[in-house]
């Protein structure tokens, strides 16, 4: 086996960040190379430089600042990248300084290409988990309502699942579908097929464009979208591909929504586990300003156990058709709660079901507060968004 090696090393300050963000360090591929690896070091205590690749006909793959070291070969790639023959030319490791500290970042980067390929990790497959009883939920003839989560992360970016055992957590929690949305790039996209055959729970291909002035889910499989581009082409490119696009935790601290848009999407992810305490109407208030017709969905933002929620806390739920969550999405038909289980508003046409809700309040857009008693009311409903607030007027569920 034959190696041959680049190196690049230096200091970063903010300076150079606040010139141009994203760099690009140039890597010589000569032909005959059957895999790429990179290592990253900087002290990451002081701060954060994200990580991805591009070779000479196009995007090879992303991890942020989850990953230091990756390898691409053309039978396999480090999750996030993406596995192909080595093109020959002038590859760039993409480096983007996240975080720089005032007295700057010093950071040493080895790339090194070689004619043979390390053995491929094995993926384990864990046995199926046994799913709670699903909820029994009237709704009109043709369609169903199913419980999921719009938004998780497996080791294709900054999780620590991989895509099998997170579906089979999905399914352990009693979800019907899950929307895979690893940052920055659709890796993952090929493997959850057969995860979600196995584990019995629909896989959505999904991915979270990430950025310092916000972030945004594309749902479908409408391939990848180039996080570098303007937000206004994210939701043009996503239109173009069939896909949908959901403005993500738009009031998040360090990733709040800061891009401009002259389009809007509609949906939009107004129930976000970091919303600590739900008596807290900005979210709400956010949504009632962003457009008349926001369709609010949720999502947990898993990554890992101990860290933000578990998939379905919060849970979105679409009234679908043959199980076509997508379409109910477009077309509107979400509600979101705290979880599968405890209160739940679900819009039935031109009336509100409010579900084991007994003692909750029915609030409006209009500010219209209807009191809730029984564990199975009907209310007419009027436009716009509606919610269940505890007497300490804490948001427990909400439809659009």
């Amino acid at each position: 086996m034959t190696s041959r090696e680049r190196r690049h090393h230096g200091r970063w300050t903010l300076a150079d960040r606040a010139e141009r963000m994203l760099r690009e360090l140039p890597v010589e591929v000569p032909p005959g190379t059957a895999a790429l690896t990179v290592r990253l070091a900087y002290p990451r205590a002081a701060g954060v430089l994200d990580l991805g690749c591009q070779g000479p006909y196009g995007f090879r793959g992303w991890s942020g600042g989850a990953r230091e070291t990756f390898t691409v070969a053309a039978g396999w790639a480090t999750p996030g990248y993406l596995p192909g023959e080595l093109e020959p030319g002038v590859w760039h490791v993409l480096l983007s300084l996240h975080r720089v500290p005032p007295g700057g970042l010093e950071y040493e980067l080895t790339a090194v290409v070689s004619d043979r390929a390390p053995a491929a990790p094995e993926t384990a497959w864990p046995d199926p988990a046994e799913r709670p009883p699903r909820r029994d939920l009237p709704a009109p003839g043709g369609l169903r309502w199913l419980a999921g989560d719009l938004h998780t992360h497996t080791v294709h970016s900054d999780g620590r699942l991989t895509v099998p055992e997170l579906a089979r957590l999905a399914a352990s929690r009693g979800l019907d579908y899950l929307a895979v949305t690893d940052h920055n790039t659709v890796s993952h996209h090929p493997h959850l097929p057969a995860a979600a055959s196995r584990y019995g729970v629909a896989l959505i291909p999904g991915q979270e464009l990430t950025t310092d002035f916000g972030h945004a889910n594309v749902l479908g499989p409408g391939g990848r979208i180039d996080f570098r581009l303007p937000a206004g082409e994210w939701v043009r490119q996503a239109g173009e591909n069939g896909a949908l696009i959901s403005i993500n935790h738009p009031l998040a601290g360090e990733c709040a929504w800061l891009h401009p848009l002259t389009e809007r999407p509609r949906l939009a992810e107004v129930w976000h586990s970091g919303w600590w305490d739900r008596r807290w109407g900005a979210p709400v208030a956010w949504a009632q300003a962003w457009r008349p017709d926001t369709v609010a969905v949720g999502g947990s933002d898993f990554h890992h156990h101990g860290a933000d929620a578990p998939p379905g806390e919060p849970a979105t739920w679409v009234l679908a058709e043959d199980g076509d969550v997508l379409g109910a999405l477009a077309a509107g038909r979400a509600a979101v709660s705290a979880g599968i289980r405890g209160p739940l508003l679900l819009r039935h046409g031109d009336e509100l079901l409010a579900l084991d809700a007994d003692g909750t309040v029915l609030a409006d857009d209009e500010g219209r507060r209807r009191f809730v008693r029984g564990n199975k009311v009907v209310f007419p409903a009027g436009v716009g968004m509606h919610r269940l607030e505890t007497y300490e007027n804490e948001v427990v569920a909400l439809c659009s």
